[in-house]
């Protein structure tokens, strides 16, 4: 009986322990995965996961703490909380689940919330192989027999075997390579857009090179893919694979790069002066805009497959280069330079050098030339329609017709009159050109024609182009030597208006001077009329006075000779007396103090003194000696005849007056 109670006391002890050993215990930063090693179910019969309690690794996991189990079936793996960091992204690989179609490239799991529940997983239809949707931000209690979650840190797995190990960290360099363990980052600093490339879904239909835009046109917002970060809705909405017309600009981008990769391309940028003409290789055909005179092309409208009629304006583009060429087109001035050392700013003269020609004196010269042209920026897609692009219509189009042109004008002149009819030339073909290029769809602004110039060796045109100097320096000396003569002359002016001007203040006081004697000669000769004028009225009063004074004293005489015996005795006496004053006044003596003798007197013998002569006069008169001649009578009756006068005009009032020759009354003089 005892030996009973020891076995059961074993016994009981046995169980105990069985019972204890079926607790378990789980760390809170840490899940555990549950194995049943046999089940009133048998074995799984079909995929990985015993989701209807067979043997096998359970869906649901064990969370932190204290957990229950029977022991010796069921076997817990304690695996780490899957932790994705900041900014980061993790891929999750299912191991179990529906099979993938033969077009997947992914598993579509639509209705999968984070990979938690691994019965929800299953049961809703969830798919085996590398999963569309990723892991953000954020740390998750994942059955890691199920998935096998991949960051950029670790792989998070429970390993099953080793080729199972090489399949995950096969996958896991994959994603490093396409750097998809980080978001796609877009800076406004780049000026990058992203081209998206999606390698799962259906293939684009026959003909197609890039995928159209989904999502657009869709009713349902939640089909919309936003911007290809949830895969299910963009193949939802009718996405293909390929290379995609839509592209990423700006932003950051939670994308699934096993889902689609992301290539980095610069923004399309048109200048200022520049247009864009885009060629699309996508979309559908558009009817013809280009109008029914242009027969070298058709234009569709935007967004259609073909050359769009409106270009691009100057501006940057967020453009799909893998969907179209975008081809600047310069709209302004576009200088082609036929010079082969020069090339223009845009370049696209490259190819061009100067036209040989063959003048009409058969000289060779090479012609420089630039022409300048415009395109007008609703012509460019015209443009680009017929040629493809402007160097291609320059080196193929432009480049024969102007040399074309420029050869037929050099045969119809000479060598020097193509020299010196340089601007006729540039004139004449300006017009004739300008209908031609209208004929291109261009505008031609300018031609310029350079100096010819000879070909290595030849020395015939140095020689013209030599005597043509000379000829113009001889020309330029007869103008100098004109020029100079008439700068001399105009210095000799200059400096006699110098001198002149010097001497002008002597000449104004000259000038002066000559006006003052002027007015002052005829001031004098004003006063010398008036003074002649008075005297001569003076002389006339006083010769009037005289004149009665003087008739006066002849009357006075004639009765004095009267009185002493006649003329003859009044002529006698007034010389005596005359010569008595000279005696007195001379001082001389009447008798001299010596007397010289020289012989007798008398008619014939000697000369006799003045006193003798006069007391001989006097001695005749007093013996009655008659003196007088013819002319004493005569006289004597003239006298007679004046004192008749006098005593006339004696008899007159003494106080009368009378008018004297300036009209002004004068009186008589007694």
């Amino acid at each position: 009986m005892e030996f009973v109670w020891i076995g059961a006391g074993v016994l009981i002890a046995i169980v105990f322990l069985v019972l204890l050993s079926g607790i378990r215990y789980i760390p809170n930063n840490r899940i555990g995965i549950v194995e049943r090693h046999f089940g009133l179910r048998g074995s799984v019969k079909s995929g990985f996961i015993a989701m209807n309690g067979e043997a096998g690794f359970q869906p649901q996991v064990l969370r932190g703490g204290l957990h229950y189990l029977m022991p010796i079936q069921h076997t817990v793996h304690i695996v780490p909380l899957v932790t994705i960091t900041q900014g980061k992204i993790g891929y999750i690989f299912s191991r179990d689940g529906a099979p993938l179609a033969p077009d997947q490239t992914l598993a579509a799991n639509v209705t999968v919330n984070d990979f938690q529940d691994v019965t929800a997983f299953i049961k809703n239809g969830g798919q085996r192989g590398p999963q569309r949707r990723v892991l953000r931000e954020g740390t998750y209690a994942i059955n890691l027999m199920q998935f096998v979650v991949i960051t950029e840190e670790k792989v998070y797995s429970s390993p099953l075997s080793r080729d199972d190990a090489q399949v995950i960290q096969r996958m896991a360099e994959v994603i490093g390579e396409r750097k998809g363990f980080r978001p796609v980052v877009i800076k406004d600093t780049d000026d990058l857009v992203g081209i998206v490339t999606v390698h799962d879904g259906p293939s684009l239909p026959q003909g197609e090179i890039i995928a159209p835009i989904v999502g657009e046109n869709v009713a349902a917002t939640d089909t919309f893919h936003n911007n290809f970060q949830n895969p299910d809705h963009f193949l939802a909405a009718g996405g293909f694979r390929g290379r995609q017309l839509q592209v990423l600009v700006e932003g950051t981008y939670y994308v699934n790069r096993l889902f689609a990769t992301v290539e980095m391309i610069p923004k399309t940028t048109i200048d200022v002066g520049m247009v864009g003409v885009v060629v699309s290789y996508t979309g559908t055909a558009g009817a013809d805009q280009s109008g029914t005179e242009y027969r070298h092309g058709e234009l569709v409208e935007r967004g259609r497959r073909g050359v769009w009629s409106e270009p691009l304006l100057p501006g940057k583009y967020a453009f799909n280069t893998y969907a179209g060429k975008v081809l600047p087109v310069p709209t302004t001035n576009i200088i082609l330079k036929w010079i082969r050392s020069d090339v223009g700013a845009h370049r696209l003269d490259e190819n061009l050098s100067e036209v040989s020609l063959i003048t009409k004196d058969a000289f060779e010269p090479s012609l420089p030339l630039s022409v300048v042209i415009h395109i007008d920026y609703q012509k460019a897609p015209l443009v680009i329609q017929r040629f493809g692009d402007v160097k291609r219509l320059v080196e193929q189009t432009l480049d024969p017709m102007v040399s074309a042109y420029f050869k037929n004008v050099g045969q119809t002149r000479t060598l020097i009159q193509l020299l010196q009819e340089r601007s006729q030339i540039q004139a004449q073909a300006g017009e004739e050109m300008r209908e031609k290029f209208m004929h291109y769809n261009l505008q031609l602004e300018e031609v310029l024609i350079g100096t010819p110039s000879s070909a290595a060796g030849d020395k015939a045109i140095e020689t013209i182009l030599a005597q043509l100097r000379q000829r113009q320096i001889a020309v330029e000396q007869i103008e100098t030597y004109t020029r100079q003569q008439t700068a001399a002359t105009k210095e000799r002016e200059l400096r006699e208006a110098e001198a002149r001007a010097q001497q002008q203040r002597n000449i104004t006081e000259s000038e002066l001077s000559i006006t003052v004697q002027s007015n002052q000669g005829k001031a004098e000769y004003q006063r010398a009329l008036q003074q002649a004028a008075q005297i001569r009225a003076l002389a006339e009063a006083e010769a009037e006075k005289v004149a009665r004074v003087g008739i006066a004293q002849a009357l006075a005489t004639e009765e004095q000779v009267r009185a002493y015996g006649g003329p003859q005795f009044q002529v006698t006496q007034t010389v005596m007396s005359r010569f008595a004053d000279a005696i007195q006044q001379s001082r001389v003596d009447v008798v001299p103090r010596v007397i010289v003798g020289g012989g007798a007197g008398g008619p014939g013998g000697g000369t006799g003194s003045v006193m003798e002569g006069l007391l001989t006069l006097l001695l005749s008169e007093k013996l009655g000696v008659n003196l007088q001649n013819e002319a004493a009578v005569q006289r004597s009756a003239e006298a007679e005849a004046l004192r008749a006068q006098i005593r006339q005009n004696l008899t007159r009032p003494e106080t009368g007056s009378q008018t004297g020759g300036d009209g002004q009354p004068s009186t008589a003089a007694n």
